[in-house]
């Protein structure tokens, strides 16, 4: 059986998330009490029934505060029992799920008289705490749409098929830096195509602007840098059997660096047989 177990913020797309595994023929279930998700899935399993060979749950700050703190505890006693578990955490800025909370004007689980929105997010971010920390993909959703998610989830989640998922983002960091991201590289020392008036206009995948950051010695000693950081310890991710790792390189506007380096990178480790997809967050 594989299992995997939605959690996040409210607002974060935990809903979107277990709707797109549902399309994908997993037997999905929300707000599992996790005091009986241990002893449900190991029953579940032992029916042998293929309806349940692929399970999703959804679990979020419903859930008993003692048991959260029990959640990791309560994964690995999964997986020595032979179920191929994984987490997966979605969050947002706090000014994110506010907007989209005034926008439905759907009630948060913690809200109350004498709570209001802006303490319960807060309130349910330090109370998820202990399942973020142990999740095996974080996804921030504060820029996201809700079919870029579904794309997410279907290409990393259902897709990757025991082998690591990479996710090559560039973004540009007037706009913020991604809060999922595992690894940041820092493109902004580079030569700037945005000051070349015939190139500003372009992006990092037009033909003008790569001969331009090809032909500049020190961008390609970046590029030669970073592929020599994830030749190393690329392989010592999957020695530890982690599923996902995320890139993110910026640069001021994430439109011309950040966008050729990201899809150099990615033709690199395509090259060597892994698992990669692109995102540009800002030309998205």
């Amino acid at each position: 059986m594989k299992l995997v177990i939605v959690s996040g913020l409210s607002g974060s797309g935990k809903s979107v998330a277990l709707n797109m595994l549902e399309d994908l023929d997993y037997y999905c279930i929300d707000n599992m009490p996790l005091a009986v998700l241990e002893s449900f899935v190991l029953d579940t399993a032992a029916t042998g029934d293929p309806a349940y060979e692929l399970m999703a749950v959804g679990v979020d700050a419903r859930a008993r505060s003692r048991d959260i703190a029990g959640f990791a505890d309560c994964v690995e006693r999964l997986r020595r029992a032979g179920v191929q578990s994984e987490t997966i955490f979605l969050r947002a800025d706090n000014d994110i799920i506010l907007k989209r909370y005034s926008e439905t004007r759907r009630k948060h689980p913690l809200t109350s008289g004498r709570v209001p929105l802006a303490e319960a997010i807060r309130a349910e971010s330090e109370l998820l705490a202990p399942i973020a920390e142990q999740a095996d993909l974080v996804i921030d959703t504060s820029s996201t749409t809700m079919h870029q998610l579904r794309d997410m989830i279907r290409e990393r989640v259902h897709g990757h098929a025991n082998v690591i998922s990479l996710l090559l983002e560039s973004f540009g960091y007037k706009h913020g830096v991604p809060g999922d991201a595992d690894f940041v590289f820092d493109s902004r020392c580079l030569p700037n195509p945005h000051w070349e008036p015939g190139l500003r206009a372009l992006t990092g995948q037009d033909q003008a602007v790569i001969g331009y950051l090809e032909s500049q010695p020190l961008v390609q000693q970046m590029c030669e840098d970073i592929t020599g950081f994830l030749d190393r310890w690329i392989p010592c991710f999957e020695a530890d059997n982690r599923s996902y790792v995320t890139i993110a390189v910026g640069c001021t506007g994430g439109q011309h660096r950040s966008v050729y380096l990201v899809e150099r990178l990615a033709a690199y480790l395509r090259g060597r047989d892994l698992k990669v997809l692109v995102r540009h967050r800002e030309l998205s």
